[in-house]
């Protein structure tokens, strides 16, 4: 069920390949399964605790939401049952590059493998029903959606783009509320934007938050 659904959208036809079963299965077994049973070999993890995380924490926390947000509306709008495929497959694969094996990093590790066996139930019924009760959870058939935070959502950091006179010199990551002059200022610390700027004369700045800086200079 899972090679087909992820082979295509549901209204186009694919031809059938063993491969991908082959491929659906090895996935299963070593992304999800494995990873679920790895995480549970450490024991139960502390309650998540928001207001602790880290900024790692915190952007795979955001990856997990985002997801949650983004297949509840390919299940029910879309109908796009590939993408939904494609997205956990994104988020496992954030999963196993997270290594913070603290307290706070277990626990938002555990809300992703929750939300990934849950997306994926569905489509995979039968070892996400296992893996659901391997969680602690109960019968995964009688499982409510999980309720998308939507603070979770929010960037602690921008990446900003600085141009000097339209072209692309640097990036530089800033809180998503910061003024002009504060990014002026991390801009001008970047060597790659400040040679750009020696013995020029700065005629205009273009600040777009959360886009671009672009000094015009002369």
């Amino acid at each position: 069920r899972m090679a087909m659904m992820f082979a295509a959208p549901p209204e186009q036809s694919f031809e059938w390949s063993e491969n991908g079963v082959e491929s659906a299965n090895k996935w299963l077994r070593t992304r999800l399964w494995n990873t679920v049973v790895d995480h549970l070999s450490g024991g139960a993890p502390p309650t998540l605790d928001i207001a602790s995380l880290s900024s790692e924490q915190r952007d795979l926390r955001r990856l997990v939401h985002e997801t949650l947000a983004k297949c509840e509306d390919d299940f029910g709008r879309r109908l796009a049952f590939n993408t939904v495929v494609a997205a956990v497959m994104s988020l496992m694969n954030r999963v196993a590059k997270f290594e913070d094996s603290s307290g706070q990093g277990r626990a938002v590790v555990h809300e992703a493998l929750t939300a990934a066996v849950l997306i994926m139930s569905p489509i995979t019924p039968h070892i996400c029903h296992t893996l659901w009760q391997m969680l602690g959870l109960g019968d995964i058939e009688i499982a409510d959606w999980l309720p998308v935070d939507q603070g979770a959502l929010e960037k602690s950091v921008v990446e900003l783009a600085v141009q000097v006179n339209g072209k692309l010199r640097g990036k530089v990551e800033l809180s998503p509320d910061a003024e002009q002059d504060e990014a002026v200022r991390v801009a001008r610390l970047q060597e790659n934007v400040e040679k750009y700027l020696i013995d020029k004369t700065i005629r205009k700045i273009i600040y777009v938050p959360n886009k671009i800086l672009n000094f015009v200079v002369s």
